[in-house]
């Protein structure tokens, strides 16, 4: 009869310090003898656990306890990320045959030259390219209970090839070193200034699709997440961007024979908040005469 009055009085002094909130919640099963009761009042639970002792006489034993309910967030089949951006180092893998390159006049030598163009004038430098992307969006589709996904999105990636050496891209038309020689496709000559800035910069408006699996769906800061896939890419613009001494400041567009379309293969690596990216395309940046085939490597500032 104790326990009673106790347990009544309890309840009633917490229902009494809730009341005044819309949070609290109260439930109450009534089973048969030999069962139990249980009341929910805001984050108290109080269960009632009767029985029949051996003189057939009804006693319970109650078990009181506080604490914060466990939540269970529902996952959304489809979740958007807006706003992601990569920043990262842009490179290339070298495949050219120069020797074909420069019968081919994609490479042109100023008459006389005994240093015909090669690797080294197109050799980078790595602290300096650089592969910022802008993801509009991301969305990820729910495939396998939330650990296998479908990852794909829409965004612009700006690649930036900073060279070493004073190369200039040129567009069809005449030869800088002979006023009736036409060159019928872009090409690439050795200039005769030091340039203190010199960069090729491509933009694409890029659509990666990549499966995702995640080892905690819940907490997208906590466990791993892995993606691969593709992408592919439209060429909007590219430019020859200088800066000398001698010519001042300048932005030179034009297509420079770069492939219209860029194919990668791309994967995502997230360790705990972290997240890294990287790409590959096994195809040159450009058409014809130059082969080399982009990479990139850097981190994510995402949510998921």
């Amino acid at each position: 009869m104790n326990k009673l009055f106790t347990l009544m009085a309890l309840a009633f002094i917490c229902t009494a310090a809730t009341a005044q909130t819309d949070s609290t919640t109260v439930k109450k099963d009534t089973l048969p003898k030999d069962s139990n009761d249980t009341i929910r009042i805001g984050n108290i639970v109080i269960v009632t656990n009767g029985a029949h002792n051996t003189n057939n006489e009804h006693g319970s034993n109650t078990t009181i306890s506080m604490g914060r309910r466990d939540h269970h967030k529902r996952l959304s089949n489809i979740s958007t990320n807006w706003g992601i951006v990569d920043l990262g180092f842009a490179n290339y893998s070298d495949k050219t045959n120069y020797a074909g390159a420069t019968a081919g006049q994609y490479l042109l030598n100023a008459p006389g030259s005994n240093f015909p163009l090669g690797a080294s004038d197109f050799s980078l430098r790595a602290n300096k390219s650089v592969d910022v992307n802008f993801w509009f969006f991301m969305q990820r589709l729910n495939l396998i209970k939330h650990h296998v996904n479908l990852k794909y999105g829409l965004g612009l990636e700006l690649n930036n090839y900073r060279f070493r050496s004073d190369i200039s891209f040129k567009e069809a038309g005449y030869s800088p070193y002979s006023s009736t020689t036409s060159i019928p496709h872009p090409y690439v000559i050795r200039d005769s200034v030091n340039f203190s800035k010199n960069k090729l910069a491509t933009d694409y408006l890029t659509v990666p699709v990549m499966l995702n699996f995640s080892s905690n769906p819940g907490d997208h800061n906590r466990g791993i997440s892995l993606s691969v896939g593709v992408s592919v890419g439209y060429l909007y613009n590219s430019r020859n961007k200088q800066i000398s001494a001698q010519r001042g400041k300048l932005k030179n567009r034009g297509d420079y024979n770069v492939e219209q379309f860029k194919f990668a293969y791309i994967a995502e690596l997230g360790l705990g908040p972290v997240r890294l990216f990287g790409s590959y395309s096994p195809n040159s940046i450009f058409k014809n005469g130059l082969d080399m085939r982009p990479y990139a490597l850097g981190i994510r500032l995402s949510n998921w």
